[in-house]
């Protein structure tokens, strides 16, 4: 009984002690439950307090703005006031009568400055959004093996290079092809059919400009050694003769700079052996002899974008790598007139849609931006736009200047005189179309005014791409008007050396089977 006396007020205070736990651990989650809605609400009242002190603060600062213009520009007296209250006042007197389409309790100035808001906040958003409404699949470029011939050039690059056409030895005309910007060896004349070669008899030598394709970069590279990689690129394919350069677009430079310092080797005794032949050839934009109808007409057919590259590539010619980076050498394909900023004529931007075109054109960027490098790119920007070291003007036929005196008199009287022609004395062919936006008629024109002797053949209804890309009948007619008839490859050549060794050969056999006879009739006599 004792032990059950003594354990009845244990089990009493340990009662009393766990209530009083118990209420003390309500008694903390109750606080602890209204200090956080006590938080939150004091987090909410903080925000829309901010908010409106921020809109008190903004009506007061317009106020402020507002009192500040009516007394320094809305006074009587102001410059502004005096010159333009008299027509604001004629305007808003003519525009009086529409006041008579608002409700009668609206004040016409507050009612047409809320409706002149909502027209400017309507047409930022019609410009922010485009008519795009679906997003177009990127389409990522891709790695091709390695095709091209490649040629060690005396300064020890190496430049890559692409046959096509008639072999070497049956070659009856010889052409090189160089490349436009964002181009490579692979374009040459796009859709050029080798049986039309084969009926010229025509051997097309194709190259990829130095840092494109798979030819090596040249760290300074200009006109004059964009002329000698042609002049080595002869020899080096066996081109022993006369040929042709071919140039199109802005890849024309270097058809310009061969006729320049290697005229020897496109100046022939025929007119059909060598030449030149520019199709939508580039000029320098800068170039001095332009007249001021002549810039203004080309400056005025560019895009604004254009235009600003041109001034990049003039005067911060490194800036270009940015843009550059972000288009074409992004590893991702894109649209050609919104790479280069072209405004396309109906024709040309129907054949920049064609699926054979697009194809074509893919694998030709891929291959011009095989090596990822932003330099060759910059330096060929440059080219275009930067002192060329010559004038076109330059290749005019003319006769040297003899000299003024009197030692130059008499030597006339005494010796016959030699007439002496500087310039290219070749043909020159240039094809223009007259609806072509990319190199604007202009540029054929004004070569053509310096160049006298220059055969111009005008495209009525011809863009930039359409007379040179895939088009039989174009490449036809071309040909016929550089080589006339066509007269197919020459006969391959016979090695006459091999004959007469051979023969030698066979003299000697006679003459040892003769020995070999008389030796046997003496031993059996």
């Amino acid at each position: 009984m004792s032990e059950v006396n003594e354990s009845a007020p244990w089990e009493r205070e340990f009662t009393h002690l766990l209530h009083e736990d118990v209420a003390k651990t309500a008694r903390y989650s109750n606080r602890s439950a209204a200090d956080d809605g006590g938080a939150a609400t004091d987090w909410r009242f903080q925000v829309a307090e901010f908010a409106k002190g921020a809109a008190e603060m903004s009506v007061e600062f317009g106020k402020g703005v507002r009192d500040v213009l009516r007394q320094s520009i809305l006074r009587e007296d102001s410059i502004i006031m005096r010159k333009f209250k008299g027509p604001c006042v004629k305007i808003c007197g003519k525009l009086r009568f529409l006041n008579e389409y608002l409700p009668e309790d609206r004040d016409p100035v507050h009612a047409w400055t809320v409706v002149a808001c909502v027209c400017i906040f309507a047409l930022a958003a019609l410009l922010v959004n485009t008519n795009q409404t679906t997003t177009p699949l990127v389409k990522k470029m891709k790695m091709h093996p390695t095709s091209a011939s490649l040629i060690m050039l005396p300064d020890g690059r190496r430049l890559a290079c692409q046959e096509h056409g008639v072999p070497a030895d049956q070659a009856r005309y010889s052409m090189i092809v160089s490349h436009s910007f964002l181009s490579s060896r692979l374009a040459g004349i796009p859709g050029l059919k080798g049986s039309l070669m084969q009926e010229f008899g025509v051997r097309l030598v194709t190259y990829d400009l130095p840092g494109f394709g798979e030819s090596d970069p040249h760290p300074s590279r200009n006109l004059e050694s964009s002329a000698m990689d042609i002049l080595h690129l002869s020899y080096a394919v066996n081109i022993t003769d006369k040929f042709w350069v071919v140039g199109y677009s802005d890849g024309s430079m270097h058809a310009w700079a061969a006729l320049r310092y290697i005229p020897d080797r496109l100046e022939g005794k025929c007119i059909l052996t060598a030449g030149a032949i520019m199709v939508a050839p580039m000029v320098n934009p800068y170039e001095p002899r332009l007249t001021k109808e002549e810039k203004r007409t080309i400056w005025g057919t560019w895009t604004t974008k254009k235009k600003m590259m041109y001034h990049l590539a003039r005067k911060f010619p490194k800036l270009l790598a940015y843009f550059y980076g972000r288009n074409f050498l992004s590893g991702n394909h894109g649209q050609m007139d919104t790479w280069f900023s072209l405004s396309l004529g109906k024709k040309d931007r129907a054949l920049i849609k064609d699926r054979i075109f697009e194809e074509f054109w893919q694998r030709d960027v891929e291959e011009s931006v095989r090596q990822g490098n932003v330099k060759p790119f910059v330096q060929e920007a440059g080219l275009l736009v930067s002192d060329w070291g010559f004038s076109i003007a330059d290749l005019k036929v003319q006769n040297t200047h003899k000299g003024k005196g009197i030692l130059v008199w008499l030597k006339s009287l005494f010796s016959s005189p030699e007439e002496r022609m500087n310039g290219f004395l070749g043909p020159i062919h240039v094809w223009q179309g007259a609806e072509d936006k990319v190199v604007p008629p202009s540029m054929s024109d004004f070569v053509s005014r310096v160049i006298p002797d220059v055969m111009l053949h005008k495209l009525p209804y011809e863009g930039h791409f359409t007379y040179f890309y895939f088009c039989d009948e174009c490449h036809r007619q071309m040909f016929t008007v550089v080589f006339g008839n066509p007269q197919g490859p020459l006969a391959p050549k016979v090695d006459l050396t091999s004959t007469e060794d051979d023969e030698e050969n066979i003299e000697e056999i006679f003459s040892d089977s003769e020995t070999d006879r008389e030796n046997v009739s003496s031993c059996l006599a």
